[in-house]
């Protein structure tokens, strides 16, 4: 995915997500302008959510049947999807962090930008 007006790069060389615990890489991270608003707005650091996904293990608020699909996507390299939702019962507050199959960039958007 190429950096355009509708999507700029979320990386940073000051400041990266702690990938201490990082089941997989994340590549070139990207995040839309309406996803970024919506984190300044909640306060919400866009990196903390990004070391949650790579750890591969919170993926968020996805359902049974997405997270077992990205606990397959580790073993097999297919895309993995992690839903994280702000303020709790508020839908318009989900951030949806979106790594390609082949890890080469991760995208943090709002559902409705996808």
């Amino acid at each position: 995915m190429q950096t355009s007006d509708d999507t700029l790069q979320a990386s940073s060389p000051t400041v990266q997500p702690d990938l201490t615990h990082a089941r997989f890489p994340l590549g070139q991270l990207a995040a839309t302008p309406g996803v970024l608003a919506l984190l300044e707005q909640h306060r919400v650091s866009l990196f903390d959510l990004l070391a949650r996904h790579a750890s591969g293990v919170d993926w968020g608020d996805v359902g049974t049947e997405d997270a077992q699909a990205n606990d397959q996507a580790l073993i097999h390299g297919t895309r993995l999807l992690s839903c994280y939702t702000l303020v709790p019962g508020n839908p318009d507050t989900r951030v949806w962090i979106i790594s390609e199959a082949d890890r080469s960039v991760t995208t943090a958007l709002k559902p409705s930008e996808y």
